[in-house]
This record gives structure tokens, sequence and C-alpha cells, in this order.
């Protein structure tokens, strides 16, 4: 008699728990596509999170693959961990957006000064009698220089980090060419005398 009860509590227990992995986990299901579709559209996430996003997906359709098989207790485990992976791609998004808005800015506040700098240089070579520069492309340089610093900024404001860091990079760049430009002509001036 105790024989026969402990065996039909075997099955019981056995059964209730057959039951419990025998329907999809929905819920869990739904909650895991809500979360992944929030990534996607995360412009953060897309932008500086792209390996968790790329995670958070391949979960999505591990679960739906294991779903499929009608393998529920797997696709659970596979919905919590696109939750995760989504959850993780949109606060490391948060994350990489506020490093390139500092990267950004402390860039393009550094190029102030030598933006200046680097006019005042052109303005002194102008009296600078027999040096050998053609100030018209110089200034077309210079002009062109601000108008990239202006946008450079104009981008930074929009939240659009990576076209800011791009322009300061393109500021720095162009004015290391026209300083080369001074440098060089006044080289040249010292070696004529």
């Amino acid at each position: 008699m105790k024989r026969l009860f402990i065996t039909f509590l075997v099955f019981l227990i056995s059964g209730m728990v057959m039951s419990a992995c025998a329907t999809p986990p929905v819920e869990e299901m739904n909650r895991a596509q809500d979360a992944v579709i929030q990534a996607e559209n995360d412009a953060d996430a897309v932008a500086y999170a792209g390996n968790a996003l790329i995670r958070a997906r391949d979960a999505l359709n591990r679960m739906n693959t294991e779903a499929d098989a009608k393998r529920y207790e797997e696709a659970k485990n596979y919905a919590a961990e696109a939750i995760r992976n989504a959850e993780q791609a949109i606060a490391d998004g948060r994350i990489g957006a506020e490093r390139a808005r500092q990267e950004a800015a402390a860039l393009i506040s550094s190029l102030g000064g030598p933006l200046e700098e680097t006019s005042n240089a052109i303005d002194a070579a102008r009296d600078v009698p027999d040096i050998s520069l053609d100030f018209d492309a110089l200034s077309k340089d210079m002009d062109a220089t601000r108008q990239t610093y202006d946008d450079a900024w104009q981008s930074l404001l929009d939240e659009n980090y990576g076209n800011a860091i791009a322009n300061g990079q393109s500021v720095r760049s162009s004015l290391s060419n026209i300083n080369s430009k001074l440098n060089e002509a006044a080289q040249n001036i010292s070696r004529k005398k």
C-alpha cells in the first residue's frame, strides 16, 4: 500500500512537471520579443552596443527555435537571456553615447584656441616681406576649416557625436596642414637671409 502510494506520488509529480513544461512560455517569449524590439529601436544601443544587441537577437532566435521544437524550458531560458542582453544593450548604449559626447565636446572645445592662433599666424604672415604663400588659398582653407568647426559644434548639439568627432578631427588636420605651410614659408625666408 505504501509502495503504491509512493508510485502514485511519483507519477503525480512527474505529470505536474510535464504539464508545466508542456505549454509554451508565451508571456516570457512576448517579453523577450518586446525587449529586443525596444533595444533595436534605441539609437544609442544600435550605435554603441552592437555586440549586446546581436547577442539579444541570437537568444531570441534560439528561443523561437526551441519553442518550435517544443522544448519549452529551454525556450524560457533563452527568453530570459534575450531580455538580459537587450537590457544590457540599452545600458551599454547609454554609456557609449555619454562617452562619445564627452569625447566630442573635449575635442571640439580644444580647437577654438588653435583655430584663432592659426588665423592670427596667417594675418602676421601677410606682413612678412617676400614670403612665398598663396594667401587666397590659405584664406579659403581657413574659411572651410571654420565652417567644419561650426558643423562640428552643430553635430554635437544635435547629439550626432560620431559626426562631431569626425568634423573635429578634420579641423585638427586642416589646422595642421595650414600651419605646416606657414612654417615651411617661414623657414624658406630664414634660409634666404
